[in-house]
């Protein structure tokens, strides 16, 4: 006997391919077709629309890698078309489409010849509505390469245009006029809809068996031949298994329409321009369609990009906002990277995001959105909280290598003790096109059952770009309330989490940072970028200190649009897939060309701030922009160094050079090994027996996929130790300074070793002409301590994470990020290590023979994928660590202030008294600026730093009014616990790592 089921499906099948879905568009007509190809980068519309077109025909090449060909297409629809009651006209352009996923290939925007946009061209989305009896349309079609190559992670020469190539890509298949058949398409989404239902469903329920036999009456009440002359009895077959209700039970989905644009990926940040411009123009032509349709925004910099670049577009997206249906989420700049952005970086990700939405719309996003990051900071509730926001979703946490996450929907808590309500889609994607298969996988793996019922779902193509069609819009529909499938309504994110937050009872709660277990060579991977990153993070530092210190002291003019123009560009550099490293050379190009001229730019602020605040004469000042004194020099002061300590005492002995300042000692063998580093006040040795620090290990590095994104477990079976040197090692010629040589296939690596009066570390400076492919540089430094943990900082202050691997949740953390320090210590005694630039770390524990400990911190240096960008990190490159033995938590906070903050000098005409002195150093400033409301009011942000209650006092340098407590935004925040204010103080009772701003008025 035949399975009837499994022959109603594959009739159904071929039914829909071969005879329904080519009788949406019943008939079409050809239209003329012109070109003119931009010589270089993208022009505007009203040049291009202007130039001298040549004519060019269907079927022709057309487009060099990056290139752009403006297409003008003209014609006359023929008169009888659309004349008929439930047909449309439309405009039918495929460009050379060679995929179905948007994003990834050649698309283009439609232009009016008034330069008025229609809408966008995309795989799945390639129509044009037609309403007069004309055509007169130009467009402006993109050229981008297939970098994705299905994925495969080969390394390929199109990340670059230099070397991309210049032949043609892409070949124009249709240009046509077309009449759609409304009926036929309608039925097509009906199928699609119930067929995803269906086979979903199991074959014992009876649903399933309902919906195969009202397939089979549909195929037996149309004619294969005739299929637009019955497509309306088809779907009078259908209407009845259509029309039935959702199960009371039923999960509850709200489905908001989503984009995710990559600000920058394997494309560069000025083809997102107008890949924003392509979406957005879909989604607000889908709203005229559509008045239901509701869509979430989550970058604010990509709508500013609207508003300099296509001030039009952005004029009816602000209309779509004041209705409803354009809803900014998520208040940030971009959806940037967590792990690694500094505490003021990630605070200004808030405070300049929600600035925009506020000034420009009107609306003070409640709902964080970062879907895509790559893994989440225990620092981020606190944030989240102290911007004015309450809610936090992600997706990307479904991509665990190795354990599931436990949780939906719950609390996150943070390092600080904030908690926000948090949602984590069940349907595992931020790209979803409401199938039958996503929605069941929704309903199937939603956690909170019994808790809550109810979950968000972004649906529209992403990555990319493209966003929702009218597709998936009738998807919605087709689900609102139907029998065996989630209920889907349209609405917005916040409606969503309202709904879910007054449902959800008992709710579970998720203490600390969300890891992803994968991505983890996003630490590493293009470190001129990421040096690039924590260089423009410290120099935002000092220019905003000094300018206030300027203007408070010397009446200076407070350079708020140049700070503000930086500030936009080093957060838009944040993106999370620009500062992990993962974009195509071009990308990473682009923002060391950034990252120059903003260090140019800061180092001009930061200079002549200094000569306003100190005056220009001949006396040598240390400018301390640190939140510790200095060589004598107070926190946020500038004064002459009072030198403290002895000079260095170095001497040879059997090929170990010592080097010894009175606090620390530190021997170095013959091969450039740290064989020794006490110090006096312990007078404890900080390298475990029979070990080294400084040791350069290099391993293979070749993940199972994702290659710039992953580091994979199975590195560590690989390894290479560096010992060997290639000349004598020996001190730098008058200097405390032990100089190392090394080398390892075609790369070259230079150590110094220093030591200087007073300090209470000693500094490794390793610089690297780096030529590897797939291999992973560690540097690494075994301790003699017993920790089982180690202490990492992050933003606005530090996570614990163990040392052992108890479970599959620690075993799979086996890299690490950490911002300019990494702690281990057991009680009474610990070691410090800072860098200067390196995020990822790996921290293990082994038991010595002797029955001791050792714990091993490592620092990876350099990474070498060969994609996105074939050429990763090849060329020079300079790291310093330092290591402070006898360290405590305090000790390794204000170390990895000076390793980042190096010594400024500065020749002035008088000391500098500091603007606020704070009784206790534990607690931090972190950033001292004029107020963004250009009142002249200071603004202080600090927080505790060592994980633990500190009170103390800051105290004004200058005359003020009143002392108030503010969110990030600088809006008033009053009763902010353990703060209490004087008119030019504030006294602090600080739980841990608890953030404050403070507004001191003048």
């Amino acid at each position: 006997m035949h399975d009837f089921r499994l022959i109603t499906e594959g009739r159904l099948d071929r039914f829909l391919t071969e005879r329904i879905e080519p009788s949406i568009y019943t008939r079409s007509e050809a239209l003329s077709v012109s070109m003119w190809e931009a010589p270089d980068e993208p022009v505007p519309a009203a040049q291009a629309l202007s130039e001298q077109y040549k004519p060019f025909e269907v079927g022709q090449p057309w487009g060099k890698p990056w290139g752009t060909v403006w297409f003008h297409i003209t014609g006359t629809v023929p008169a009888d078309f659309g004349k008929t009651p439930g047909h449309t006209v439309e405009l039918l352009v495929d460009l050379g489409f060679n995929i179905n996923s948007p994003g990834f290939q050649c698309e283009g925007i439609v232009w009016n010849s008034d330069g008025t946009i229609v809408k966008a061209l995309s795989p799945r989305n390639n129509w044009i509505p037609v309403a007069g009896p004309t055509i007169d349309l130009y467009v402006e079609a993109a050229a981008n390469p297939n970098v994705a190559e299905a994925f495969i992670f080969a390394p390929t020469v199109l990340g670059d245009k230099a070397t991309a190539g210049s032949d043609p890509i892409y070949r124009l298949q249709q240009v046509e006029v077309a009449e759609r058949n409304d009926e036929v398409w309608a039925l097509r989404q009906d199928i699609w809809t119930l067929r995803g239902l269906m086979r979903e469903l199991s074959t014992e329920v009876p649903r399933r068996a309902d919906l195969l036999t009202a397939f089979e009456s549909m195929l037996n009440a149309m004619d294969p031949e005739d299929v637009p002359g019955t497509a309306s009895a088809g779907r009078a077959e259908l209407a009845e298994v259509m029309g039935r209700p959702a199960y009371a039970s039923a999960h509850r989905i709200v489905a908001t329409g989503h984009a995710h644009i990559d600000s920058a990926w394997l494309w560069p940040v000025r083809e997102t321009i107008r890949k924003c411009a392509r979406t957005f123009s879909n989604v607000v032509a889908l709203m005229d369609a559509y008045p239901e349709f509701v869509f979430s925004c989550s970058s604010a910099q990509q709508l500013a990009w609207m508003k300099e670049f296509y001030p039009d577009l952005f004029l009816r997206i602000k209309e779509k906002v004041k209705a409803g249906q354009f809803v900014p989420v998520g208040g940030m700049w971009v959806e940037s990277d967590t792990n690694m952005p500094g505490g003021e970086a990630l605070a200004r990700q808030f405070v300049v995001g929600k600035t925009f939405f506020l000034e420009e719309f009107g609306v003070d996003t409640q709902e964080v959105w970062l879907p895509d990051s790559f893994g989440y900071s225990g620092a981020l509730p606190q944030i989240v909280k102290a911007a004015g926001s309450k809610w936090f979703l992600t997706q990307k946490i479904s991509w665990n290598q190795t354990n599931k996450f436990p949780h939906h929907t719950f609390e996150w808590e943070g390092i600080d003790g904030t908690r926000v309500f948090t949602h984590f889609p069940p349907v595992d994607t931020y790209n979803s096109e409401l199938s039958g298969a996503e929605l069941a996988h929704a309903q199937r793996n939603y956690r909170e059952k019994g808790r809550g019922n109810v979950s968000l779902v972004p649906f529209g193509w992403g990555d990319g770009g493209g966003g929702p069609t009218r597709e998936m819009l009738a998807a919605a529909a087709r689900t609102n309330d139907l029998e065996g499938s989630p209920r889907v309504r349209i609405g917005s994110a916040s409606s969503f989490f309202q709904e879910a937050q007054d449902e959800n009872k008992r709710i579970p709660v998720w203490v600390g940072e969300m890891y992803l277990e994968l991505h983890r060579g996003t630490y590493t991977s293009q470190s001129n970028t990421k040096r690039g990153n924590r260089r423009s993070e410290h120099l935002l530092r000092e220019a905003e200190l000094w300018a206030t210190t300027a203007t408070i002291r010397n009446g200076a003019q407070y350079p708020y649009e140049e700070l503000s123009r930086i500030w936009q560009l080093v957060l838009l550099q944040q993106f999370h897939d620009i500062l992990p490293g993962s974009s195509i050379s071009w990308v990473h190009q682009d923002a060391e060309r950034n990252y120059a001229a903003i260090s140019r730019d800061l180092e001009s602020v930061i200079t002549k701030s200094a000569e306003q605040a100190a005056g220009i004469g001949d006396i040598r000042l240390l400018l301390n922009a640190t939140p510790h004194s200095r060589d004598g020099v107070s926190a946020l002061g500038a004064a002459p160094i009072k030198e403290s300590g002895a000079p260095v005492a170095t001497s040879v002995k059997d090929g170990v050079h010592v080097l010894d300042n009175g606090l620390i000692k530190a021997a170095v063998d013959s091969a450039g090994r740290l064989v020794s580093l006490v110090d006096y006040a312990s007078g404890r040795e900080s390298i475990a027996p029979n070990t080294f620090g400084n040791h350069l290990e290099l391993h293979r590095d070749i993940p199972n996929q994702w290659d710039a994104w992953d580091i994979d477990e199975h590195y560590r079976q690989n390894v290479t130790s560096l010992e060997e040197t290639t000349r004598p090692v020996m001190f730098e010629e008058g200097m405390a300074c032990v100089v190392v040589a090394r080398n390892t296939g075609k790369s070259e690596i230079i150590q110094r070793i220093s030591l200087t009066p007073g300090a209470k570390s000693i500094s490794i400076t390793t610089e690297i002409d780096w030529q590897e492919n797939d291999k992973l540089l560690k540097l690494g430094f075994p301790f003699d301590v017993r920790a089982d943990r180690s202490a990492a900082e992050t933003q606005f202050g530090h996570v614990f994470r163990p040392t052992h691997e108890n479970t599959s949740w620690e075993a799979a953390k086996f890299e690490i990020c950490a911002h300019r320090w990494i702690h281990v210590g057991e009680p009474g005694y610990g070691v410090a290590v800072t860098n200067d630039a390196s995020y990822g770390h790996d921290v293990s524990r082994s038991i010595r023979d002797d029955g001791g400990t050792t714990t091993r911190v490592r620092l990876s240096l350099l990474r070498a994928p060969k994609y996105p960008d074939p050429n990763s990190d090849r060329g020079p490159h300079s790291f310093t660590v330092t290591v402070r033995p006898g360290a405590e938590i305090a000790d390794a906070v204000e170390e990895g202030y000076r390793t980042n903050l190096t010594a400024r000098m500065f020749s002035g005409a008088h000391t500098v008294e500091p603007l606020f002195v704070l009784s206790n150093p534990g607690i931090v400033i972190e950033a001292v600026k004029l107020a963004e409301d250009h009142s002249g009011d200071v603004i202080v942000r600090l927080y505790e730093s060592l994980g633990q209650r500190s009170t103390g006092t800051i105290q004004a340098g200058f005359a003020t009014r009143s002392v108030n407590t503010t969110d990030l935004l600088e809006r008033d925040h009053p009763g902010e616990a353990g703060v209490a204010t004087g008119t030019d103080h504030a006294k602090l009772t600080l739980r841990p790592f608890q953030l404050v701003t403070l507004r001191f008025t003048r």
